[in-house]
């Protein structure tokens, strides 16, 4: 059985980790990926391995934890040391040793390996961990689905009941080409003919981030969202008269490039999961006061149906233009 290993920080991992690794893959009968990590890194640790580990199921990844040198000038046993740590972590030696890194070949000599170099020049795949973390929305092409969440743009938009949320959401996903999120606490009431009785809260905060996170994968460069958590906690305070905690905790750990809020100055209509006539501007006012309380702030969009569309497009633009983002 031929054992090969590949070691990185894949901070993130990108396209061109997966050619090295699948390369490594096509080459040996069983393959080593080591995830190296720092505490003080931009990219936790513990989000790189699960990363990979979801990349490569049928592969052993392990997580080297151990705060190692990162260049032979910071140590004269600087070799050794990582020495050390692979042997402890790994299954087994390793016959082959996979890197697009010339350090890969003293790496393999150390370890009793045979060295394999993959695109040293990074002529295949163009792209390095340092170039996304930079502007991962100009080299969105090179990153995974899985790591995409991670940097994509997020758009939340929130406001009273029937100022057409739900509409510019799916507007402005078109436009700009990507993916939108629908209010997940709108299934759940309609499935319950509009019941409010024993409704579950923090049910409605945990479907409405599952779905957020499983469509940011699908997302191209920014994701909108019709309602957030933050939303739901105002639906809480005005239809309880408060929130529960654990929905509470759930909307302070959510963050949004951008927030869009709808203004009531268009018709109401009435539908079978609307709950407050006649109280939008009491409800804008609370959607304000949540958005001072966060320490957030929003854009507010009002007029007939094409301006506030016109205006959220524009707001957008800007928001990709800061990231040197193709706009559509």
């Amino acid at each position: 059985m031929t054992r090969g290993m590949v070691l990185g920080k894949f901070m993130p991992p990108h396209a061109g980790h997966l050619y090295l690794c699948e390369f490594a893959k096509n080459w040996v009968d069983d393959l080593t990926i080591v995830v190296g990590t720092l505490a003080a890194e931009p990219i936790p640790g513990e989000l790189r391995h699960r990363w990979m580990r979801e990349l490569f199921p049928a592969d052993t990844v392990v997580h080297l934890t151990d705060e190692n040198p990162q260049d032979p000038s910071e140590h004269p046993d600087f070799w050794s040391i990582w020495q050390t740590s692979l042997e402890r972590i790994l299954p087994e030696r390793p016959d082959l040793v996979f890197a697009s890194e010339p350090y890969g070949a003293k790496l393999a000599e150390v370890l009793g390996a045979e060295f394999v170099p993959v695109d040293l020049p990074r002529a295949t795949i163009p792209v390095s961990g340092t170039a996304i973390r930079t502007d991962p929305i100009r080299h969105w092409e090179f990153i995974p689905r899985c790591v995409r969440p991670h940097f994509v743009r997020r758009v939340s938009i929130i406001g009273p009941e029937s100022t057409g949320k739900t509409t510019l959401a799916r507007t402005l996903a078109d436009t700009f080409g990507t993916v939108w999120v629908p209010e997940w606490a709108r299934t759940v009431l309609e499935h319950r003919n509009g019941s409010l009785d024993d409704l579950n809260w923090p049910n409605l905060v945990h479907g409405q981030i599952a779905s957020e996170e499983a469509l940011a994968r699908n997302a191209d460069r920014v994701l909108f969202c019709d309602t957030e958590p933050l939303l739901t906690t105002v639906w809480a305070e005005s239809l309880l008269g408060a929130c529960p905690p654990e929905v509470t905790a759930a909307a302070a750990g959510r963050t949004y490039d951008l927030t869009l809020l709808t203004e009531p100055d268009v018709p109401w209509v009435a539908d079978q999961v609307r709950y407050l006539p006649g109280e939008s501007e009491v409800f804008l006012d609370r959607c304000r006061t949540a958005l001072t309380r966060a320490g957030r702030t929003a854009v507010p969009l009002r007029g007939d149906w094409t301006a506030r569309t016109e205006q959220a497009v524009g707001h957008v633009r800007a928001l990709l233009q800061q990231t040197n983002c193709p706009v559509p």
